[in-house]
């Protein structure tokens, strides 16, 4: 059992390295980097795939402890944040905020209150809208779970100096920017793994 952990974390660990994973240097460029600033480089993303994991495992926690899938959380967490911050939670604004359609939103909303976790009402100012909040036992709920780990995770960067928040801030917001759109995917699957054709 021992060696299969070694043997996975050996495998895991090149995922990340290009000396590996891109020997031939078509995708990372490597030429002026020496390999104990690669060494680093694979640490850091090494530690990235470690967060995500440990992300993932607290998240199927919560929504374990909540007993719902991970649409109904976040829809929990922004009816939450909304009633922190004394604004009126929408229908219209749950989906632009979950990225649903109206019709998803709906059945997502049957669901919530059929399980007794959210109030419809009427909007106090727009007769064509309804006021969506959270109900006291799920927001109690919510904050023994995704509220704690919240508070943990707050008390890890305060614990960082200000010049290292920068650091962090510039290198999450650099990696967000490196999402690829449909098109770029679209365009990667039609050259095929072997890159554009060669005329």
């Amino acid at each position: 059992m021992a060696d299969e952990s070694a043997a996975w974390r050996e495998v895991a660990r090149g995922m990340h390295d290009p000396r590996i994973s891109d020997r031939e240097g078509h995708l990372v460029d490597r030429s002026r980097l020496d390999d104990s600033e690669v060494d680093q480089i694979v640490r850091v993303m090494q530690s990235l795939r470690g967060w995500h994991e440990t992300q993932r495992r607290m998240s199927e926690a919560s929504r374990r402890y909540m007993k719902l899938n991970e649409t109904d959380m976040r829809a929990i967490r922004y009816l939450v944040a909304a009633r922190n911050q004394g604004e009126i939670a929408t229908p219209g604004a749950i989906s632009a905020y979950l990225g649903i359609s109206s019709a998803s939103t709906t059945k997502l909303l049957d669901r919530l209150e059929h399980g007794g976790h959210i109030v419809r009402a009427p909007h106090p100012t727009d007769r064509r809208a309804l006021a969506i909040s959270v109900t006291d036992t799920t927001r109690a709920a919510a904050r023994e779970s995704v509220g704690r780990l919240h508070a943990r995770r707050f008390a890890v960067a305060a614990a960082l100096t200000s010049a290292e928040r920068e650091t962090v801030i510039r290198f999450l917001d650099a990696l967000s920017a490196t999402e690829v759109d449909d098109d770029d995917v679209d365009d990667a699957a039609a050259e095929g793994p072997a890159g554009p054709p060669q005329s």
